[in-house]
């Protein structure tokens, strides 16, 4: 697949109703995005065999202990604890071939399995670290796709809301920290790691990739284009930069202060 081919595809999945928006096909094709010279026939051969084994281990297990078992523990899908900033941990085809990544880019593997085997998993947009819901006959349960997908127990979650700087009304109401957001939005985040990461490397092409598939991905927000345009300035392209700025413009009239002030400045520079 070429670069092309796979922003064709990412326009395609944007403009698909949130019912029918495929997470696991959106984040490969922005792995393939990312670096084209790659097949994506591993991670998808993981995810056959991931499901597979889920179906195996919920014969005998309870759904939550499966999911555990079967793709933390039989296939080793966990975090990397030792370089967790490594770019890699974010790139799904990366990830299913390493076997290890940011708890967001498993998570979207574990959701895929999940799904396969017919249960009832949403991603929790939880502060500083991304979890899984899944839906039990005992109410919701959160997991950790960081930790192989373990349990993570009411208790703890409260614990992590507290550290995360959320105040005591919210961090003790579970309802609100497990509240499952669209599968888009789990792209999104993916994508926002990779540009928070790499902005702050000051590689701003893999900044402005990342921040071009968040405006495919959701061709509603104007936020994104403000980010390519960032990007394309660090890397001295202020004609594509100014471009960006008037598609944020033309998207949210909201937008037009901070595009008005960053285009003003790029044009002295022009000039």
């Amino acid at each position: 697949m070429t670069r092309e081919n796979a922003e064709r595809a990412l326009a395609k999945a944007g403009e698909a109703p949130d019912d029918q928006f495929s997470l696991f096909e959106a984040a490969l094709a922005c792995a393939l995005h990312e670096n084209p010279d790659r097949y994506d026939s591993p991670a998808r051969a993981l995810a056959t065999e991931a499901a597979e084994r889920l179906a195996e281990r919920l014969q005998t297990d309870r759904p939550e202990e499966a999911i555990c078992e079967a793709l933390g523990g039989d296939l080793g899908l966990g975090g990397d604890h030792i370089n967790y900033d490594d770019p890699a941990n974010a790139d799904l085809i990366s990830v299913c071939e390493r076997r290890q990544g940011l708890p967001v880019a498993l998570g979207v593997l574990y959701m895929e399995a999940a799904r396969r085997c017919q249960l009832k998993v949403m991603g929790v947009d939880f502060p500083g670290h991304f979890l899984l819901r899944i839906e039990t006959d005992e109410g919701p349960i959160a997991l950790d796709p960081l930790l192989g997908g373990r349990v993570v127990l009411p208790s703890e979650l409260t614990r992590r809301a507290f550290a995360a700087g959320l105040t005591p009304d919210v961090a003790d109401r579970i309802d609100i920290l497990m509240a499952p957001v669209r599968d888009r939005q789990v792209a999104l985040r993916l994508q926002n790691n990779i540009y928070a990461r790499a902005s702050r490397l000051r590689d701003y092409a893999r900044a402005e990739r990342s921040a071009l598939r968040r405006a495919l991905l959701d061709p509603e927000d104007h936020r994104p284009w403000l980010d390519v345009a960032a990007a394309r300035e660090g890397q001295g392209a202020l004609n594509g930069a100014l471009e960006a700025l008037a598609r944020a413009r033309f998207l949210d009239g909201g937008a037009e202060i901070a595009a008005r002030a960053a285009r003003e400045r790029m044009r002295l520079r022009l000039n």
